[in-house]
C-alpha cells in the first residue's frame, strides 16, 4: 500500500460482470462508491459492461456474463450433473485470461482494496468467480465480498455440473475476504453452510436529501403515460418477472371498483421471456383493470427521444404516483420498498421472508398481504386513498424510520469498519 494512498485515501477496485444501468448490484456499488468518495477514496471498476469513466476504468468483455462464450458454458453447467472436458478447459482458460486482467487493473490504477460485487456468489459468470478466487489466494489482496444473492437462493442453479467450483469460489474461504450480506437470512446461511461471519449491510438510499419538489417537466408525466389529470396511479416499480406477483396488483384494483384507478408498471420483462407479461394482460382485460406498461418512458436521465417524446425517471414515477404496490413472492432485499418509504409513498407489501425477518419488526406503516388479497387488506387501501390526513401521516412515519435505518448515515458507518479492517486506520 502507497504512502501516498495512505495520505489521501485508498484506490478502491470495483470488480463484477457489469457496472451499467439500473439493475440493483450497479446502483448499490454506485451508491458505496459516492460513500467512499466523499471521505477521500477513489474508485475504479473492472467488469464487462461498464458506464463509468473510461479513465478510471478496466473493460474486459468476458467478465459480462451475456458474453458468448460465457453463455456457451452456462448452457453446459447448469440443468445437468456432468459436465466434459472441453467445458472445464474453457472455464479456466478464460479464468486465465481474467486473473491476468485482474493483475493489471490492480497494478495500472494502484489498487489497495478490491470490493467484488456479486460476483463471488451466484455462477453466472464463472470464469470470473474462478479467477477472482485464484487471484486473491495468490496474493492475499484485501477483499470485501459484496454478496446481493447466492446460488442457493435460485433454483435456476439447484441442478447444476459445477460442485467442485461452486465449493472453491461462491464464495470462497480466504483470510484475506471480509463477507457483506444484504440481509440477516443469507448472513445466517452463509454461516452456517461455510462457517464464515459476514457484515450485514443493508442497502440503502439517501434519507438525508430528500426527494426535490416536482418541477415542471414532470407536470407533462401523467398525460404522456395516458393517464387522466383525476386518475389515481399505481405504480408497480418492478421488473416483469413471475416472483413479482403483479397478479395481486392487478386483483387489488379490480376488487377496488373504480375505473380511476390505473395500474402504471415501470420495467420491462426480465430474462424470463414474455409469458408471464402476456399472462397479465390477459388477467387484467378480463377483470376490466387498466394496465400501463410504461417501460419505454422510463430512462436513466430524462431526456427527448428521436421521436420528441419526453422520457422520465423512475424517481419521476415515484413523484406522481398516488400507491405503491409491491406484492412481491420472494425479494433479496426489497429496494423498491425502500424507495417508497423514501418518496414517502404508501405501499402493499406481500410479506415476502426477508420484509418479515428483517424490515416488518422495525415497525413501518404499511398495508400487508399474506400471499392472497382480503376485502380487509382491500379495506385498508380504499381508506389510505379516502383519507389525506391519514395518508400523511403514514408516509411521514416511514421515511423517518427510513433515515434512521436504511440511510447513507448506516451505509457510512458499515463501510468505516470494513476499511479499517483492511487499513487498520479510520478512514471514513
Amino acid at each position: 500500500m502507497s504512502s501516498d494512498s495512505q495520505r489521501h485515501g485508498q484506490n478502491i477496485g470495483f470488480v463484477g460482470t457489469r457496472f451499467a444501468g439500473t439493475d440493483g448490484v450497479s446502483l448499490e456499488a454506485a451508491k458505496w462508491a459516492q460513500i467512499l468518495w466523499d471521505h477521500r477514496h477513489v474508485s475504479h471498476w473492472f467488469a464487462g459492461r461498464l458506464d463509468t469513466d473510461p479513465s478510471i476504468s478496466m473493460l474486459r468483455e468476458h467478465a459480462w456474463f451475456g458474453h458468448p462464450d460465457i453463455l456457451w458454458i452456462n448452457e453446459r453447467i447448469f440443468g445437468r450433473t456432468t459436465r466434459t472436458t472441453e467445458v472445464t478447459r474453457r472455464v479456466y482458460s478464460i479464468a486465465e485470461h481474467l486473473k491476468r486482467s485482474l493483475y493489471e487493473f490492480v497494478d495500472q490504477f494502484a489498487i489497495d482494496i478490491l470490493i467484488v460485487q456479486n460476483a463471488l456468489c451466484i455462477p453466472m459468470n464463472l470464469p470470473l468467480g474462478v479467477a477472482l478466487t485464484q487471484f486473491i489466494a495468490e496474493t492475499g489482496f484485501p477483499t470485501i465480498a459484496h454478496h446481493h444473492d447466492f446460488y442457493w437462493e435460485r433454483d435456476r442453479f439447484s441442478v447444476n455440473a459445477i460442485g467442485d467450483f461452486l465449493a472453491m469460489s461462491f464464495p470462497p474461504s480466504l483470510p484475506s475476504i471480509q463477507h457483506v450480506t444484504i440481509n440477516s437470512a443469507a448472513q445466517e446461511a452463509l454461516s452456517h453452510r461455510l462457517g464464515e461471519s459476514s457484515v450485514l449491510v443493508p442497502n440503502v438510499l439517501d434519507f438525508e436529501t430528500p426527494p426535490e419538489e416536482n418541477d415542471d417537466y414532470i407536470s407533462h408525466m401523467r398525460e404522456d403515460l395516458g393517464l387522466d389529470p383525476d386518475d389515481i396511479m399505481f405504480l408497480q416499480p418492478t421488473r416483469v418477472v413471475p416472483r413479482k406477483g403483479i397478479e395481486h396488483a392487478i386483483s387489488l384494483l379490480a376488487a377496488l371498483k373504480n375505473p380511476k384507478c390505473k395500474l402504471v408498471v415501470s420495467h420491462e420483462s426480465g430474462d424470463e421471456g414474455d409469458e408471464y407479461l402476456h399472462a397479465l394482460h390477459e388477467m387484467a382485460e378480463q377483470q376490466g383493470v387498466s394496465l400501463l406498461m410504461v417501460s419505454d418512458r422510463i430512462t436513466e436521465e430524462r431526456e427527448t427521444t428521436a421521436e420528441g417524446e419526453r422520457t422520465y425517471t423512475l424517481g419521476d414515477a415515484y413523484a406522481i404516483a398516488d400507491f405503491i404496490t409491491y406484492p412481491s413472492i420472494y425479494e433479496g432485499f426489497g429496494n423498491a420498498l425502500i424507495e417508497a418509504f423514501y418518496y414517502r409513498k404508501p405501499v402493499l407489501v406481500n410479506r415476502y421472508s426477508i420484509f418479515v425477518k428483517d424490515i416488518e419488526p422495525k415497525d413501518f406503516k404499511v398495508i400487508t398481504m399474506n400471499g392472497y388479497l382480503t376485502k380487509d387488506v382491500v379495506a385498508k387501501v380504499q381508506r389510505v386513498i379516502n383519507e389525506p390526513e391519514y395518508r400523511e401521516q403514514m408516509v411521514q412515519h416511514n421515511f423517518e424510520l427510513g433515515r434512521k435505518f436504511y440511510s447513507y448515515g448506516v451505509l457510512r458507518r458499515k463501510l468505516r469498519a470494513l476499511i479499517t479492517n483492511h487499513t487498520g486506520m479510520d478512514d471514513l
